[in-house]
C-alpha cells in the first residue's frame, strides 16, 4: 500500500517523534511505501529513516522552493512548481492518507483531503493520527461541524482518529482488505 503522510518539517519533542518512529517502523515492516512530502528534516525525516530502515521505500513528492531541503537516496523524488501540484500529486500517489502532527500547511493538506473526500473527489481512507492529544481540539471542532450540520456525510466516513499508530495501520490494512 502506498501510505501518504503529511506531517512537519519540524524538529519536534519525543512526545510526536516516538509514535512517528513507531509508525514508520509498522509501514517499513509491513512492506508498504512511505509517500511524502520528501524533505529530509524534523518529522518527516524521521518517518523516512523509519519506513527505510525498516525495508519500506521511499516516495517523495517536493517542491521547487524547498527542493534543497529533499532527501537524497529515496527510492523516487518528484519536484512540482507549487504547492497545489504537490498535493495533487501526493494524493494521486496515495492508496492511504495519514494526518500526523503539523502546522499550518499540514492543516491546509488536512482540510483539503477531507473536502475532496466529503465531495467524493476520492474514496481513499484517512486516518488522523492523535499524538500526545496533539488534535484533541481539532477533533472536536470537526465533531461540532457534524453536531451542527456542517458535514453532509458523517464524520466517520470521513476520517479515523487514531491515538496510536498501531492502530492507524490497522485501520488502514482492514480498509485495503489486508489480511493480518
Amino acid at each position: 500500500m502506498n501510505i501518504c503522510v503529511f506531517c512537519s518539517a519540524a524538529d519536534l519533542d519525543d512526545r510526536y517523534t516516538v509514535p512517528a518512529r513507531q509508525f514508520a517502523e509498522l509501514i517499513g515492516k509491513g512492506g508498504h511505501t512511505l509517500v511524502w512530502g520528501g524533505s529530509d528534516s524534523g518529522l518527516m525525516k524521521v518517518m523516512a529513516d523509519g519506513v527505510e530502515e525498516a525495508g519500506g521505500r521511499l516516495v517523495g513528492i517536493s517542491v521547487e522552493f524547498l527542493a534543497h531541503k529533499t532527501r537524497p537516496g529515496a527510492d523516487e523524488m518528484v519536484v512540482t512548481r507549487d504547492l497545489a501540484e504537490r498535493k495533487a500529486l501526493l494524493l494521486s500517489r496515495a492508496d492511504a492518507v495519514v494526518i500526523m502532527v503539523g502546522g499550518t500547511g499540514t492543516l491546509d493538506e488536512a482540510t483539503e483531503i477531507l473536502e475532496l473526500k466529503k465531495h467524493g473527489l476520492h474514496g481513499k481512507p484517512v486516518v488522523l493520527l492523535n499524538a500526545a492529544g496533539f488534535y484533541d481540539g481539532l477533533k472536536q471542532q470537526f465533531q461540532r461541524m457534524e453536531e451542527e450540520g456542517f458535514l453532509p456525510v458523517p464524520l466517520a466516513e470521513l476520517v479515523f482518529f487514531a491515538e496510536e499508530p498501531v492502530g492507524a495501520l490497522a485501520y488502514l490494512e482492514e480498509q485495503a482488505g489486508f489480511q493480518s
